[in-house]
């Protein structure tokens, strides 16, 4: 069965092994090359994106801001141009937006900020499009680890 994982926050940074946010990387890179013998595909929302460049541009070294600010930019351009093992997920419509700002107050209230909700409504929207797959939030957050949608055999 093809699987596609929406890859989170939590992941993407311990991937480009960005200090302080790479405390799991050993079992997420273990994870991550099972997932590509797999042949499983990688989504990447733009909140991960969003979220992951304020991680950056918060590193307390210039020189590590720096790096990690070129590292990063350079694996979202390679998922744009489809060389990278992700693609970067389409920017939403405003009556996406304005869902997500329905359902924020609940969400907000069970801990969820506004960007673990629009990966939730993503992971919904995908989950509609392709019903025969297996899709899931790949995650280390125990808020979206259980995001896990697998057909029927």
């Amino acid at each position: 069965m093809k699987a596609v994982a929406i890859v989170d926050t939590s992941i993407f940074c311990n991937v480009l092994d960005i200090p302080h946010m790479n405390d799991q990387r050993n079992q997420v890179m273990q994870e991550f090359a099972k997932f590509i013998q797999e042949d499983t595909s990688f989504l990447l929302p733009m909140a991960v994106i969003y979220e992951t460049g304020n991680h950056i541009a918060q590193l307390k070294q210039g020189g590590n801001r720096r790096r990690f600010a070129e590292l990063f930019t350079e694996e979202v351009r390679k998922a744009i141009h489809g060389e990278a093992p992700w693609q970067v997920m389409q920017l939403p419509n405003i009556d996406e937006v304005g869902e997500w700002l329905s359902n924020f107050p609940d969400q907000a209230m069970e801990g969820k900020g506004i960007a673990d909700l629009s990966i939730i409504k993503e992971w919904e929207k995908m989950v509609r499009k392709t019903p025969r797959c297996r899709i899931f939030i790949w995650s280390l957050d125990r808020h979206l680890k259980g995001y896990d949608h697998s057909p029927g055999v």
